[in-house]
């Protein structure tokens, strides 16, 4: 009988001591309070209007944006400039995809000089992917080296947040197999 209250104690102990180590650890009432939540899943005002398959968490890439009708502009931009191998090839990635709405901001005639020149093309399209993959936690105040060289930023809390200052993310941590995708509503352009 002692063993067994012995064993009921120490269970007890283990479990009341595991509960906040569970929960996150032990946080200060104030530093839980200033810290705001980042979402889980996908998050963004504009993610109920994404038409999607279903499930893009085991498709590569290019193919998880291809299942996005409001992502074809930058799908075929992608493939105009050669990198669907090169961004399936990555194990672990970041997309800050334009929409087809971003697309439309930028004039005609600027998007026929990118799009005739693929040089420049591949250069603004890596300047969208981070070759890590960046939780929602790190984009509050992010900064990133770009694929193409140069730096991309990100800020922000809860769900509302921004690329490079001018960037909204409209739809954010979207899984693929080999990345995550935050949808944007702006084309960046990598600096001079």
């Amino acid at each position: 009988m002692r063993f067994t209250r012995m064993r009921t104690a120490k269970a007890t102990a283990a479990a009341l001591l595991a509960i906040p180590f569970a929960l996150g650890g032990p946080a200060s009432p104030s530093h839980a309070q200033d810290a705001s939540p980042s979402p889980s899943g996908t998050f963004g005002p504009g993610c109920s209007s994404l038409s999607q398959k279903a499930d893009t968490a085991k498709d590569e890439v290019s193919e998880a944006a291809a299942a996005y009708p409001q992502l074809s502009q930058l799908v075929s931009a992608v493939v105009r400039a050669k990198l669907s191998g090169i961004l399936d090839g990555k194990p672990d990635v970041t997309i800050f995809a334009p929409n087809d709405q971003a697309f439309q901001k930028v004039t005609v005639s600027q998007l026929a000089s990118l799009l005739s020149n693929q040089g420049q093309l591949k250069k603004v399209l890596t300047y969208h992917v981070v070759d890590k993959q960046i939780t929602p936690n790190e984009l509050s105040n992010g900064s990133f080296t770009t694929v193409e060289g140069s730096k991309l930023t990100t800020s922000g809390s809860g769900t509302d947040f921004k690329v490079n200052g001018k960037a909204n993310i409209v739809c954010g941590n979207i899984k693929a197999a080999n990345a995550t995708i935050y949808v944007i509503d702006a084309v960046l352009q990598p600096p001079s």
